[in-house]
């Protein structure tokens, strides 16, 4: 049985739920607002690979490596975006959150605080995991800047370590939460959603 097992999780009008071949057309549609697949530090699948995403994606599920959702806007059932556990670790109770990406259009808005506090919920209350960590690339600032926000703490960069779209080799800067750490970053992780609900 794989460590993570296949759930729909619900916050404020956002659903997670297992990225599946239903979810081309919606992925395609959100990785096109905003020209995303463009941008030279993230994973967002150019248009004619969307599908190829979404079967790499399921094939790294059978193998226990990574679990894959869909974004999903509830009201409308809208998709806007991809967000992934991976590099999952049952023998130590580890997890990262990464490959995510969200439509242009609702970046800086409620949906990425919501998307983390799910899955970090879903981590350390349901899994059990003892860290959760993350990794971006040294030249994606604002990739950084959200997962500080989180409450995350910067471990160091691992030099010369992963290719990049383009060919070149980045840098990579990795995060982790602790179990210990999770009760304060949920407490301001939904004081700063509090405050965005309230501003008009």
């Amino acid at each position: 049985m794989s460590f993570v097992q296949p759930v729909t999780l619900r916050e404020r009008g956002i659903r997670l739920e297992p990225l599946a071949p239903a979810h081309e057309a919606g992925l395609r549609a959100a990785a096109a607002d905003g020209q995303l697949w463009t941008i030279r530090v993230t994973s967002v699948p150019e248009p004619e690979q969307t599908r190829a995403y979404i079967d790499t994606a399921l094939q790294m599920r059978e193998q226990g490596s990574r679990f894959a959702f869909a974004v999903v806007d509830e009201a409308s059932a809208r998709v806007l975006g991809s967000t992934s556990y991976h590099d999952i670790l049952p023998a130590v109770q580890r997890v990262e959150i990464g490959w995510t990406w969200y439509a242009h259009s609702v970046q800086r808005s409620h949906v990425n605080t919501t998307c983390k506090l799910l899955m970090m919920g879903h981590a350390f209350d349901t899994l059990g995991c003892q860290v959760v960590g993350w990794r971006t690339d040294n030249y994606n600032f604002a990739s950084q800047r959200a997962i500080e926000r989180l409450g995350a703490r910067k471990d160091g960069v691992i030099r010369h370590h992963a290719l990049r779209r383009d060919g070149t080799v980045r840098d990579t800067v990795m995060y982790s939460m602790t179990a210990a750490e999770w009760p304060e970053a949920r407490a301001q992780l939904l004081y700063l959603l509090k405050r965005r609900a309230q501003t008009p």
